[in-house]
């Protein structure tokens, strides 16, 4: 098999754009146009010698799908060109990231330190499970920095938080944070999801591992399931890589060939959607039915620097309370005609949940509070049609 003409030096000048047409391109000896997908569960060696040495590590090579497969690897190299990483691996879903990312490295005895504001399974594997294993967790204020820096402690291994949050669109100050961890000699794991790896770099503000659900924009038209975690060469190489090859949290490779078809397109659909999730939250802030919308790119935002200082776009989700109650909420919501309800994010469709009965519906009421999850919050994921439509179904819904 040989890869796309384009040199290496030439490739790492080009823009994110161009990368995620071209980049991790295998074409076999057919010269496809389109990437391959490789369905098969195994490989075949020449010889037994052939196959001890791949065993072995001492031949290149593929040997079991469950480890690596042809069209898994282009898209993990196409993730690498866009994110920045050193190395990546693929999972089976946004959730098996996240887990594999923090179990992969740490141990019975382990300390780290968490953001509150999380969706509510990555909270379930910070706050409960792995407490089972013996890993102490502290949860924090993700937005103050004091709070950090008062956690820390000498077993702490690792910090994890998202930014911005589900789904109140909070941020955490990623420089600062990993600043502190590192000075601690902590790992800096960022569920980067809300941002997307074209509107955000982690990696860029002192994170060493990030993760993805590529369900959401990656993906981006809700057909399949699929996550990945990057980070530099010694944390793969060290932690991830063995965890997953032992363990099995592997993405298939046909929905990996989605997501590689899916990121082809991923600028064009999240600037679009962006922009709509724009004018959606300016109607918003000034509808009488509304006592707030919230939405990184309006000036209003309490941290509105702090998003122009680390996202190159503002995403594509909205958060708003209705002036109301939870009925009030689900009036609404009931009423829409082109936005329908559903707790996934990042679709081409908008999307319409309400959070507290639904993703973070396992969190005590007085949980949900402190992270300002009211009963009248409304989390919408803004999608690609056109904004008039979207305003107008809205604008009849708040009725």
């Amino acid at each position: 098999m040989s890869n796309t003409k384009i040199s290496k030096d030439r490739f790492a000048s080009l823009n994110d754009a161009t990368k995620l047409v071209h980049g991790g391109t295998i074409r076999s000896e057919f010269g496809e146009t389109s990437e391959s997908l490789f369905l098969t569960s195994g490989y075949i060696y020449d010889s037994a010698e052939s196959a001890e040495a791949r065993f072995k590590g001492d031949e290149d090579g593929y040997i079991y799908s469950r480890f690596m497969n042809p069209t898994i690897k282009m898209f993990e190299e196409r993730m690498i060109a866009l994110e920045g990483a050193e190395d990546a691996r693929a999972t089976a879903t946004g959730m098996a990231a996240v887990s594999a990312s923090v179990l992969s490295y740490l141990n019975a005895g382990d300390h780290i330190v968490s953001a509150k504001a999380l969706f509510g399974s990555c909270r379930y594997v910070v706050e409960t499970l792995l407490p089972r294993f013996g890993v102490e967790t502290t949860l924090v204020d993700g937005s103050d920095i004091d709070a950090w820096k008062a956690a820390m402690k000498p077993n702490t291994k690792a910090v994890f938080f998202e930014t911005p949050t589900n789904p109140a669109l909070e941020l955490v100050d990623m420089q600062a944070v990993a600043d502190i961890a590192h000075e601690a000699g902590a790992l800096v794991i960022v569920d980067n999801v809300f941002a997307t790896p074209y509107f955000q770099k982690p990696m860029e503000f002192g994170a060493d591992v990030v993760c993805y659900s590529a369900t959401k924009h990656i993906d981006g038209q809700g057909r399949c399931l699929g996550g990945v975690v990057l980070g530099k060469q010694d944390y793969i190489d060290d932690y991830l890589h063995d965890f997953m090859r032992q363990t099995g949290p592997s993405i298939s490779p046909f929905n990996a060939w989605v997501m590689l078809k899916g990121l082809e397109t991923l600028p064009l659909r999240i600037e679009k959607a962006a922009s709509n999730a724009r004018k959606v939250a300016d109607f918003l802030s000034e509808h009488q039915k509304v006592k707030r919308a919230i939405y990184p790119g309006r000036e209003d935002h309490p941290q509105h620097e702090l998003a122009k200082r680390q996202m190159k776009g503002f995403g594509t989700m909205v958060a708003f309370e209705i002036d109301g109650t939870k009925e009030d909420a689900f009036n609404f919501m009931n009423k829409l005609e082109i936005i329908s309800i559903s707790n996934n994010l990042g679709d081409t469709k908008s999307l319409i949940t309400h959070p507290t009965t639904t993703t973070h519906q396992r969190l005590e009421e007085e949980e949900r509070l402190e992270l300002s999850i009211t009963p009248s919050l409304i989390r919408l994921s803004v999608g690609i049609e056109d904004s008039e439509d979207l305003l107008n179904d809205i604008a009849e819904a708040l009725k």
